[in-house]
């Protein structure tokens, strides 16, 4: 049986012996919408409790849009010349409008890599492109602390005092925040190092709640929510996309209501149900873009747990063809190693704020309190290797091969997209 795990930008085909009992998880079907561009266009004129976007624009002054960095596949070329143009119509002068990347602490998206990401030449000759820098604290305005748990929230200025603010983003299961897009793309998106490393610091991650495809009672999101409210308010437009990145759902409304619009259409196709945990998972990091550092790696790893039987082995593939990450991620992924995982977890606890990216390591800590973790990638150094913390493995299908020899267990899960697919344990009635 030969099965294709998402891996850079094609597929890495993995051979398994026919008598084995292999489960292959994936979304259920999700119907591609026939007219993505017109879908795009009815999902402004229709929005979820607000006024269409032209009449919500029209008097406005200036616009900011934000948008993802290149680790999301957002379809931005299908959406922007649609709002642009609208903008432009409502009266926006194209010098008031603003595409802001939302990178978080990421790196900025420059040159071909931001034209990727805008993915329109002429919005990108029309209007400003820009991106975040988290670190830039004169660029953020102080909108003061949140009432629940006390976060300095620090937001981009030109969100902040733009006339109108919109956020675009991709749905889809998040291992902290539970969902991405809507709220998030503000927080951690565009927000400033102080706010984004206290409520991603051991008190928030270690919570139970800050899980994949988790809202109620998770603090990530309640503190965004939050946030969303100390901005001021915010407008968003919504996607879900299927796995071979096919436009399948778009809506536009109110941030909070229309985000929750798209979690409840997606979560009946990306959160599986599964009659039992096995000894052996193979799985991707969901191939390019997310595959592109070791970094978001992680979050494949994460993705399964809740069908990873104890002691068993999670054999992951990414491509990691940028290497390991941010210096701050290799340097958490150091300590690891040195320290070892619970003297690592005892030693992050005690902070206020997170060292930038280390929550990333914290969170592989998860899976590894699971079972034994093997990694298969052809864009690692030598030298990185040893500071992943796992089992790099030449060979995909000995690594399988090694895994049911040792348990015995001939039942194999197969994940080929990766984090975006979340299997949730659930006896047999």
């Amino acid at each position: 049986m030969r099965v294709e795990l998402n891996y850079g930008k094609g597929k890495l085909p993995v051979d398994l012996p026919d008598d084995w009992d292999v489960e292959v998880i994936g979304k259920k079907p999700m119907p591609a919408l026939a007219d993505p561009g017109a879908a795009v266009a009815e999902a402004l004129a229709s929005p979820v409790g607000v006024a269409p976007l032209v009449e919500a624009a029209r008097g406005c002054r200036s616009a900011c849009i934000l948008i993802c960095d290149i680790t999301r596949p957002v379809p931005n070329g299908l959406l922007l010349p649609e709002m642009v143009r609208q903008l432009l119509a409502a009266g926006v002068p194209a010098d008031g409008i603003t595409v802001l990347v939302a990178t978080g602490l990421h790196r900025p998206n420059e040159g071909d890599e931001l034209a990727e990401v805008v993915g329109d030449p002429w919005v990108m000759e029309t209007v400003i492109v820009a991106n975040h820098f988290a670190r830039d604290t004169d660029a953020h305005v102080d909108l003061g602390v949140t009432s629940t748990r006390g976060t300095r929230v620090l937001i981009d200025r030109r969100f902040v005092e733009a006339d109108l603010r919109i956020a675009t983003g991709l749905v889809e299961p998040h291992f902290m925040a539970g969902y991405s897009g809507g709220r998030k793309v503000i927080a951690p998106g565009i927000a400033g190092k102080e706010t984004i490393t206290t409520f991603h610091s051991a008190r928030f991650m270690e919570d139970p709640n800050a899980a994949n495809c988790v809202l109620d009672g998770n603090p990530l999101h309640e503190e965004q929510l939050e946030i969303v409210k100390l901005v001021g308010g915010a407008l968003a437009l919504n996607t879900v996309i299927d796995e071979d990145r096919r436009l399948c759902f778009v809506n536009y409304g109110e941030i909070v209501d229309s985000h929750l619009q798209a979690v409840d259409f997606i979560r009946g196709y990306a959160e599986i149900p599964v009659a039992e945990r096995f000894q052996t998972i193979v799985t991707s990091a969901a191939g390019y873009p997310l595959d592109k550092t070791y970094y978001q790696t992680v979050k494949g790893m994460v993705g399964p747990i809740d069908i990873l039987a104890p002691g068993g082995d999670l054999v992951i593939v990414s491509a990691c063809e940028e290497g390991m990450g941010s210096p701050e991620f290799v340097d958490a992924q150091r300590r690891l190693v040195d320290l070892g995982p619970d003297a690592f977890l005892e030693q992050i606890s005690a902070k206020s704020h997170a060292d930038i990216d280390e929550w990333q390591t914290e969170m592989q800590l998860k899976p590894m309190r699971i079972g034994s973790i093997h990694l298969y990638s052809e864009g690692l150094a030598q030298g990185d290797r040893a500071l992943t913390g796992v089992n790099v493995v030449g060979s995909v299908d000995e690594a399988v091969q090694a895994s049911v020899a040792r348990s015995g267990d001939r039942r194999v899960a197969v994940i080929p997209e990766g984090p975006y697919v979340v299997p949730r344990y659930h006896e047999a009635a």
